[in-house]
């Protein structure tokens, strides 16, 4: 297996840090450690060099919160200036494990995303009468470290990437507890083994592909199976037979061993694809597609949130507009005309005492440009 080399200098540069920093800005420009950050931008990036070059960089301390969305998750988020870092390495490394991931492979990836992994599991459902969905229990809490750090020296050897690859591993917060033994473990090796990446970091959502990528081959190469495709640890099989999944669901759950990671029992099982499938968020059958009731109640409940919070003067009515813009876009994947519409058209009452008069003109507005693009788009799903 070819290993790569020489990727430090072209990684620690101003130019390649400051590259950096805008990408890991967008979004979040007027946050206030950003601004900070780009007051000083020139001292920042360049002490940030110095560091990196000199080899006296050490991440900072994480900042976490819970969220509920809608299962309850932790939430680290790295200082600013570790994210230009991790910008910059994903930016060195990625060309490096992307043409040695999967095609259907679709979390974190360039042209990939929940709605691209959306369509190409209702295009295999329609061929195949039966799916093994699974989901892995824990999963970032469970990433063990040295297992990691093995699969990134399979494809680097540059000594100074390797080290802020382990760096960045070793600085990660205390995840929730995951106590599982392995064959070949005694009593004590869960105390032992370093475990979990936090959610958030973008090295983690990239790291995650690399963690897994042995297992997408396994499925792919190993057991020969066509129709298969993973989104983070979330991934289905099809097959036009039950042995054939039943067989394979044993031959995975003993290859996940072999990564120290274990199936969620509750989500690792067999199910007719015409019965509808629970798919990141959707109810997907081959001819109909439907939004979660649970995603609708707990988006309602945000909604709720954000509107109070602008009501409070807590974060802009400009923000309320962006969130329900994002969720109709993302519902449209979906058969949803009349839910959309209902979202729209009630949004003031939803929020409890009205919105103000800015903000339902842009509600206004935004269902007019929507009316012209629903029949459309509910004639696509119907056709598809």
């Amino acid at each position: 297996m070819k290993r790569h080399g020489n990727l430090w200098d072209g990684m620690v540069t101003f130019e390649s840090l400051h590259a950096a920093y805008l990408r890991a800005r967008k979004g979040k420009r007027f946050l206030p450690e950003v601004l900070e950050f780009e007051a000083r931008r020139e001292r920042n990036l360049g002490r940030l060099l110095d560091e990196l070059t000199s080899g006296s960089y050490h991440p900072g301390p994480y900042r976490s919160f819970t969220i509920y969305d809608p299962k309850e998750r932790v939430i680290s988020a790295a200082p600013f200036r570790d994210r230009v870092v991790h910008h910059a390495l994903v930016a060195a490394i990625e060309p490096v494990f992307e043409p040695t991931f999967i095609h259907d492979s679709y979390a974190n990836r360039k042209g990939k995303g929940t709605h691209a992994a959306l369509r190409r599991y209702q295009a295999w459902c329609r061929k195949y009468p039966y799916a093994l969905v699974c989901d892995i229990e824990k999963f970032f809490p469970s990433l063990d470290h040295a297992v990691l750090k093995a699969l990134l020296r399979r494809k680097l050897k540059d000594a100074r990437v390797l080290d802020l690859c382990d760096s960045i591993i070793d600085a990660a917060n205390p995840q929730p507890a995951v106590n599982r033994w392995f064959p070949g473990d005694d009593l004590f090796t869960p105390g032992e083994r370093r475990r979990g990446l936090p959610i958030g970091n973008l090295t983690s959502q990239f790291w995650q592909n690399v963690y897994l990528n042995p297992l997408d081959h396994f499925v792919k190469e190993g057991l020969g199976c066509v129709a298969y495709l993973r989104y983070v640890d979330d991934f289905v099989l099809l097959a036009h037979d039950k042995a054939t999944l039943g067989e394979w669901r044993e031959a995975i759950i003993g290859f996940l061993r072999t990564l120290r990671l274990a199936p969620n029992a509750r989500r690792f099982g067999l199910c007719r694809t015409a019965d509808g499938v629970n798919w990141l968020g959707f109810l997907v059958s081959p001819d109909d597609c439907k939004v979660k009731r649970e995603k609708r109640v707990f988006f309602r409940r945000r909604l709720r949130g954000a509107w109070e919070a602008a009501r409070r003067g807590l974060r802009p009515f400009g923000d309320v507009t962006v969130m329900v813009r994002s969720w109709v876009a993302h519902a449209a994947h979906a058969r949803s005309a009349g839910l959309r519409r209902h979202l729209l058209t009630r949004w003031p009452p939803w929020l409890g005492g009205g919105a103000p008069r800015r903000v339902s003109r842009v509600a206004g507005r935004f269902l007019e440009q929507q009316s012209q693009e629903l029949p459309l788009r509910e004639s696509e799903q119907e056709s598809s």
